[in-house]
């Protein structure tokens, strides 16, 4: 399904700007449309919580590594608190919400399923091949899947095993089968839909029943192209509140495919402006002109202290985290461990406006302990910002990490001498 949008000049004219706004308000204005403006509520969150905070982001992100908490646990925690992660996956697997590749692998609200119906048609390179390899080396079996998910889903990959036994024992994690990867290949082009056990492993069903209507190739139930960007454009704009058009694209990865470039936000841009959703301004220091969201929160102060994941939403597009923050950040999950700088699993520190610090962190489970491995100060002030002292963000930290803590279960926090921020931080008393 290809898209028609044509590029065009991606910049307002100068008549067109209606604001300009000091770098420290649009942070303010980004982080009160993330919900990190104000200190936490009192309240115990629930289903009606989780299901505001989808309504408004539209998407939250899937990760299979655990060390500290699942990537989705993770962003409600920091604007929320302690919750019961079972009632949060008894929402986000509901009939409320689906599976699919929307920020990478994601959850969003079921609403969205129609603007997801073009990237599951889309063809590319990737499935192509998968369904080549398919039906040269197992003729048939995409077919026995779908027809044995529909008949007794849902199902693990597992229970489907027998469909076309390995006929060599399993390698590393991400080597999969014959039957998970067509299980995967139909996931991705909405042959069958997605869910998850407590464990996290996957399941399949049949799109009737999963999602309510039929699987892709056989539905007319999905947006058009053009369309299906526009909606999403829409909603990162409700998400974010202000940035740049490629800002706004990254929340839906609307940039990701070769056939859709920074140009072709153009038309989408103009058309939020057009309908009243967004007005053009400019801020200190940005290269480029921003969307600001009507009706933006545009908050004095603000109070927060969170710990933020790899794959929060705030952390999301590295361009836009550098030029709010300062930060220059990257997972270095996949580095050798001798290569890394800062950590394993590390998480930036949000005081106030400000992502002041990073730390390392890891849940030794078994110890019940959650354990610091490093702990460093950013280099950098965020525009506009005064630079917090170590003791005020080692204090600030040491409480956070203790209410993390409390919220895995784990008893206490150990704080490795690693780090320029470790010495401040092993001096507060909320840690050991």
């Amino acid at each position: 399904m290809k898209s028609t949008l044509r590029p065009s000049d991606p910049s307002p004219r100068v008549s067109d700007v209606t604001e300009q706004l000091s770098a420290p308000q649009a942070r303010r204005i980004f982080l009160a449309a993330q919900g990190l403006a104000g200190r936490r509520p009192r309240r115990t969150p629930r289903a009606p919580h989780f299901a505001a905070y989808l309504e408004r982001q539209g998407i939250v992100q899937l990760d299979s590594v655990n060390v500290l908490a699942r990537a989705h646990y993770l962003p409600f925690f920091s604007r929320m608190g302690p919750y019961d992660r079972a009632a949060l996956d008894s929402y986000l697997w509901s009939a409320d919400t689906f599976e699919h590749w929307g920020h990478e692998a994601s959850v969003m609200r079921r609403d969205l399923l129609p603007a997801m119906h073009h990237r599951m048609m889309r063809p590319n390179a990737w499935k192509a091949a998968v369904r080549d390899e398919l039906e040269r080396e197992r003729p048939g079996l995409l077919q026995a899947v779908v027809d044995a998910v529909a008949a007794d889903g849902p199902l693990t990959a597992g229970e489907l095993e027998h469909l076309a036994p390995r006929s060599t024992p399993k390698g590393s994690w991400w080597d999969h089968g014959h039957v998970k990867t067509a299980l995967e290949y139909l996931f991705i082009t909405g042959g069958v839909a997605a869910g998850r056990l407590p464990t996290f492993a996957r399941t399949y069903d049949s799109t009737d029943r999963g999602w309510g209507v039929p699987p892709a190739a056989d539905g007319d139930w999905g947006l058009t192209t053009e369309a299906a960007y526009q909606v999403l454009f829409d909603r990162a704009l409700a998400a974010t509140a202000i940035g740049t058009p490629r800002d706004l694209a990254d929340h839906f990865r609307l940039l990701a495919p070769r056939i859709f470039t920074a140009a072709n936000t153009a038309p989408l841009a103009a058309s939020a402006v057009e309908r009243g959703l967004a007005s053009w301004v400019t801020v200190d220091g940005w290269a480029e002109p921003a969307l600001l969201a009507r009706g933006a929160e545009q908050p004095a102060r603000v109070g927060a202290a969170a710990l933020l994941s790899p794959f929060d939403p705030v952390c999301w597009y590295r361009p836009r985290l550098e030029r709010m923050f300062a930060v220059d950040y990257r997972i270095e999950i996949y580095t050798p461990a001798p290569k890394r700088i800062y950590g394993y699993y590390c998480l930036p520190f949000l005081l106030g406006d400000q992502i002041v610090a990073r730390v390392d962190l890891k849940a030794d489970r078994a110890a019940r302990t959650l354990i610091a491995a490093a702990t460093w100060r950013e280099a950098r002030t965020a525009p506009g910002a005064r630079r917090r002292a170590d003791g005020e963000v080692a204090s600030a930290l040491a409480a956070e990490l203790a209410t993390m803590a409390e919220w895995l279960g784990l008893d206490c926090v150990r704080v490795e001498p690693l780090g320029d921020l470790s010495a401040a931080l092993l001096a507060s008393p909320a840690t050991t």
